[in-house]
């Protein structure tokens, strides 16, 4: 799924972007490690007749590492100004939910509708959390490019191997339920993501933003919501998609019994896509 890379001068700040398709315009926040060149999800979404815009957030890319969200969100506006577009269907994702949730709340004459997919929606990881140590060694920007190599060359040469030991940093599942909901289509896919993912200083970006309560910019969301979940998620807990459901006035769930994190690959994807494509052209009726 090879696109043009472009960017965007906004004063001092650089905004990296994707855009392909030719249809109903999508602005997609990417998750943690990911960029303006994601991929999962996007192949059902094109077929059904919708483009992707895709900025790198704050950090990512070639995007300036804007610490503040407002004004990483006002870039996203800027963008769509640039490109002649009045309305879209927002969606964010994981480590984007703040991104998403923000810029809906600030910007709701230009949101057709809303979906969080295992999305970060209250307080995540907390500086005295071991994950969150062991995030600010591994992923900080002068070390994330050889934690990447490391990882992309292991995944390369044992693909099954590394899925399994990695498997338990996505999923509540044991892998003797894991394998049930996976295939070696979603092992190939996990083995491509961890060849392209990077965190540049964006990771450290998204630990700081999502030290926050956002009750308040949600209880402000006007447009229509899906809340998506894999209901086995242990990098986002669940308790965030009923976070956001508790707080959003127009929000509906889809709670997954998918194996875990990443929906978007194994067997559960084609429920997961089905459920997506019937929200976003319900709005568009």
């Amino acid at each position: 799924m090879n696109r043009e890379i472009h960017t965007l001068q906004v004063g001092d700040t650089t905004l990296e972007y994707t855009v392909i398709g030719k249809g109903i315009p999508i602005l997609l926040l990417h998750g943690g490690h990911s960029g303006c060149q994601e991929v999962f999800g996007y192949e059902r979404l094109l077929e059904s007749g919708f483009s992707i815009i895709t900025p790198s957030r704050a950090g990512y890319g070639r995007t300036t590492p804007v610490m503040e969200l407002i004004q990483a969100c006002s870039l996203y506006k800027e963008l769509l100004d640039h490109l002649s577009i009045d309305h879209v269907h927002v969606m964010a994702i994981s480590a984007g939910g703040p991104s998403g949730i923000l810029f809906c709340s600030l910007f709701p004459a230009r949101v057709t509708s809303f979906t969080l997919q295992c999305a970060v929606t209250k307080p995540w990881l907390a500086p005295a959390d071991q994950a969150y140590r062991v995030a600010m060694r591994i992923f900080n920007p002068n070390r994330e490019k050889g934690t990447w190599r490391m990882l992309a060359v292991f995944s390369n040469l044992f693909p099954k191997l590394m899925f399994r030991l990695m498997a338990s940093s996505f999923s509540n599942l044991p892998y003797s339920e894991v394998k049930q909901r996976i295939d070696n289509k979603a092992i190939e896919e996990f083995r491509k993501m961890n060849n392209r993912q990077r965190s540049h200083s964006g990771f450290l970006i998204d630990l700081e933003h999502t030290q926050h309560d956002y009750s308040k910019e949600m209880a402000h969301i006007q447009a229509p919501t899906l809340i998506m979940h894999s209901k086995n998620d242990r990098s986002v807990p669940l308790s965030h998609a009923e976070y956001a459901k508790a707080y959003i006035p127009q929000a509906e769930q889809c709670i997954l019994d998918s194996w875990g994190h990443l929906i978007w690959i194994g067997k559960h994807a084609v429920e997961y896509d089905d459920a997506l494509v019937l929200f976003l052209k319900r709005q568009e009726q």
